[in-house]
């Protein structure tokens, strides 16, 4: 069976949920966005929420990826830092719980936090402290660990750090891997296009984007804009929310029908997506069947608070 490894920013989500915009005004944040902020910003939004209720759980985006194709079977690994904190120590126990092999790597900074303000209608803002994550560096990418698998999934947010996603996607190639990568945020794709443009047309061989990404990194609209990253990327899929996806595999336009359900919490429902349709690659399944592996696993992701499903999701 093939091997995936993810690399990403090892984080633990903190989810509150929000009657109305207050919150977000009141801090700046963009409402469905992703703000990195510094720990002075991190300690005022702390301070501001100790009254609200939440629920914490371990997260980053590539983490909650590899959480699910470990459940659905697949063999995983994942490469992240933490603190030697409480934090910390939860990220990584709840990793190994799901069966991944976690080359863990440490740092003298806090384990890094994602406050996730989830709006009524499932929208979620994000405002993050990479913490520890951010210490992540291009020496500590052992080259010998990504000969161990077949894909290597990187995260989107690491782009935050070119040296270190550069070199990653550099390694990766260096010994013949696939790289397989998540946009990640539309405003992110935005502010860094340049960067996100070279990743695309010279290392990605497996690119998710949503509508938003997919426009904001082609100004065109879902056909066209999947047009244009099947250019580069041999597998490339545009999600539609509620409308389902469109993947182009092989030259081939695929339409992946939805699936229904009521919208409580985006929460990681890209992510969950994104590993049922990389389960799918991984074991030969056609584009029609994983695509819908990703739309069941995407939609029972958005009728619950946060990104972890229980067991009988997974069952295939």
């Amino acid at each position: 069976m093939k091997k995936i490894l993810g690399i990403g920013n090892a984080l633990v989500d903190i989810l509150i949920e929000i009657e109305n915009d207050q919150i977000l005004e009141q801090f700046g944040l963009q409402k469905g966005g992703m703000e990195m902020i510094d720990i002075e910003k991190k300690r005022e939004i702390d301070q501001a929420i100790q009254h609200l209720p939440k629920k914490i759980a371990s997260g980053g985006s590539t983490s909650n990826t590899i959480y699910g194709l470990a459940r659905l079977g697949a063999l995983a690994g994942y490469i992240g830092k933490i603190a030697k904190d409480e934090m910390g120590d939860f990220f990584r126990q709840d990793m190994i719980n799901a069966k991944i092999d976690v080359h863990t790597l440490y740092s003298d900074i806090d384990t890094g936090i994602a406050t996730t303000f989830i709006s009524s209608n499932g929208e979620r803002t994000f405002a993050t402290y990479l913490g520890a994550a951010s210490t992540l560096s291009p020496e500590e990418i052992d080259i010998n660990v990504l000969k161990q698998y077949d894909i290597i999934h990187v995260e989107g947010y690491l782009i935050f750090n070119r040296e270190l996603v550069l070199d990653i996607c550099k390694k990766a190639k260096q010994c013949g891997r696939l790289i397989s990568m998540d946009m990640a945020s539309y405003n992110l794709v935005e502010s860094m296009h340049d960067l996100v443009q070279d990743l695309v047309e010279n290392y990605v061989d497996i690119i998710f984007a949503n509508e938003d990404e997919a426009k904001a990194y082609t100004g065109k609209e879902e056909l066209e804009a999947l047009e244009i990253l099947s250019q580069y990327c041999d597998v490339a899929v545009v999600k539609l929310g509620p409308r389902g996806s469109i993947a182009k595999v092989n030259g081939e336009v695929t339409h992946i029908d939805p699936f229904p359900g009521e919208c409580i919490d985006t929460t990681g429902a890209g992510d969950i997506y994104a590993a049922g349709f990389l389960y799918g690659l991984m074991n030969d399944f056609d584009v029609k069947k994983s695509g819908a592996l990703a739309s069941r696993l995407g939609t029972a992701c958005i009728q619950k608070i946060g990104a972890r499903l229980e067991d009988h999701h997974f069952q295939l």
